[in-house]
């Protein structure tokens, strides 16, 4: 049994919609136990954005998925983490879940598990890579293996449209008022991302 962890932390549905679909895709490797779970929200963010009726939905919309604990990071096999730009880095709600974890990096309990970084920018140029490369650097202070999207498998990354997709990992472009629906393209390469972090789990763990 390959155990595949994909927390997550979504403003307003687009990186859920693209946990979703690695959930999918890890799913399909044989044996994969795959666990969805959400980063806390702050409540300050909570209440400063309950006037956003967009934000609300979107909430509401995850209200089933359980919230992630560090319990859940030693449980897995293979993490994939997604979370929407700030500033072209992780959020500070992510930030925070990964330096709570400072007895898993002290004890080195996260070692040798693989890992990757799906991500949602408002715009082309407003962190689809960044985001991606620059929360690399915590996760390998946590000793995580990471595993990218290579062009050999994800030809939608060779294309002058306006979508997510890089060597790096998975994304999607929401749109500065965020009204973008998620590309086919996108959620395919999503897909295939859980499924390839499932195979090398699988393939690590049984050594």
């Amino acid at each position: 049994m390959t155990k595949i962890l994909i927390p997550y932390y979504s403003s307003y549905g687009h990186v859920f919609q693209l946990a979703k679909a690695v959930e999918e895709g890890a799913s399909r490797v044989e044996g994969a136990e795959v666990r969805l779970v959400k980063i806390p929200e702050f409540k300050e963010v909570k209440e400063a954005m309950s006037a956003q009726e967009a934000y609300v939905e979107a909430q509401k919309a995850q209200n089933s998925i359980q919230e992630a604990t560090h319990d859940d990071l030693v449980w897995a096999d293979g993490i994939v983490w997604g979370f929407p730009t700030r500033y072209g880095n992780m959020p500070a709600q992510a930030k925070q879940f990964l330096d709570s974890a400072g007895g898993l990096w002290a004890n080195g309990s996260l070692e040798g598990r693989v890992t990757s970084v799906f991500t949602s920018t408002g715009s082309i140029h407003g962190g689809q890579e960044t985001t991606i490369l620059t929360s690399l650097v915590p996760l390998l202070h946590f000793g995580l293996i990471y595993v990218g999207l290579p062009y050999g498998e994800n030809q939608e990354q060779l294309t002058t449209d306006g979508i997510g997709g890089s060597p790096y990992g998975v994304s999607t472009v929401a749109g500065p008022d965020g009204s973008n629906g998620l590309d086919e393209r996108e959620l395919t390469m999503a897909k295939r991302l859980g499924e390839r972090v499932a195979n090398v789990a699988a393939k690590l763990s049984n050594e």
